[in-house]
């Protein structure tokens, strides 16, 4: 068994407990995740089986896509509905004011993670430190939102927005922005992950689902829309000893196949190899 599963992790669990619910679902020998969920957020957390966690660099920087709920005039030390509440403000952001500040969020801009988050600072995650009550010295990442869409104003200061975003995004921290653009605080009471590059919710199961079996693993060779090269026993043998194979074809990525998906292989200059070995 090797393959993508698409979970629909629910809140309140970490991706690694998460994680090893349906690895042990399934009898895999190893899994992990493609891309972290907080405890507090739901939605698709694509889950690599056994030979596929492999995979884990080729998907790490796939753009997002997430469903948040933000509401403003409120505010806990974590950002989401995990943290204590540390203000509170009388306002009424309306429709208007939201969608005046939005466009200075789209394209790259300068992000703070949250004090809360699993950055690491000296081999230690920033939330620890913080929980320890020490102060954490975070710095600015360069991130791309590419689109910030309003979706619905809920109630008095409660607005759900459609954010696709580069991977490394906190959503968190793009509450905690928009709300100081609004001069107020805000919290994010939901954050849902609805697409990860190509993979999307609505194909992924409940950890329920996982359980009794009913779920869908997405082969590896399925992930790739790269050409195919078949490949000899006597050619897949030298690629598997490190070996160069001549060809024809252009520069680029390959699927290669043998009896079976061999894993991927690249051209360059009139030479084949082995990039990936996935079986």
């Amino acid at each position: 068994m090797t393959g993508i599963i698409l979970l629909n992790k629910p809140k309140g669990i970490s991706s690694n407990t998460a994680v090893n619910i349906v690895k042990k679902a399934v009898g895999a020998s190893k899994a992990g995740h493609l891309g972290t969920l907080d405890v507090a957020a739901q939605g698709l957390l694509p889950v690599a089986i056994n030979s596929s966690t492999k995979l884990f660099d080729l998907f790490l920087n796939k753009p997002k896509q997430y469903q948040t709920t933000i509401k403003f005039g409120e505010q806990t030390d974590t950002y989401d509905l995990e943290g204590e509440i540390t203000l509170k403000q009388d306002v009424n952001i309306t429709q208007v004011d939201v969608e005046k500040v939005l466009p200075k969020f789209v394209g790259e801009i300068m992000q703070m993670p949250p004090q809360f988050s699993a950055k690491k600072i000296n081999g230690k995650k920033a939330y620890q430190l913080a929980r320890e009550g020490k102060s954490v010295a975070l710095q600015p990442k360069c991130v791309n939102i590419f689109c910030l869409k309003l979706l619905s104003h809920d109630q008095k200061n409660m607005f759900t927005f459609q954010v696709d975003c580069s991977s490394g995004t906190y959503i968190r921290s793009l509450c905690r922005d928009l709300a100081a653009a609004l001069s107020t605080c805000g919290v994010c009471y939901d954050i849902t992950r609805t697409r990860c590059g190509d993979f999307d919710l609505k194909n992924a199961s409940t950890l329920d689902e996982i359980k009794s079996g009913n779920y869908n693993l997405i082969a590896p060779e399925k992930l790739f829309n790269f050409q195919t090269i078949k490949l000899s026993n006597l050619d897949c043998q030298k690629l598997l000893n490190g070996q160069f194979l001549k060809t024809n074809l252009p520069d680029g990525q390959y699927k290669l196949f043998s009896n079976e998906f061999l894993g991927l292989g690249e051209v360059k200059g009139g030479l084949l190899k082995l990039s990936l070995k996935l079986n």
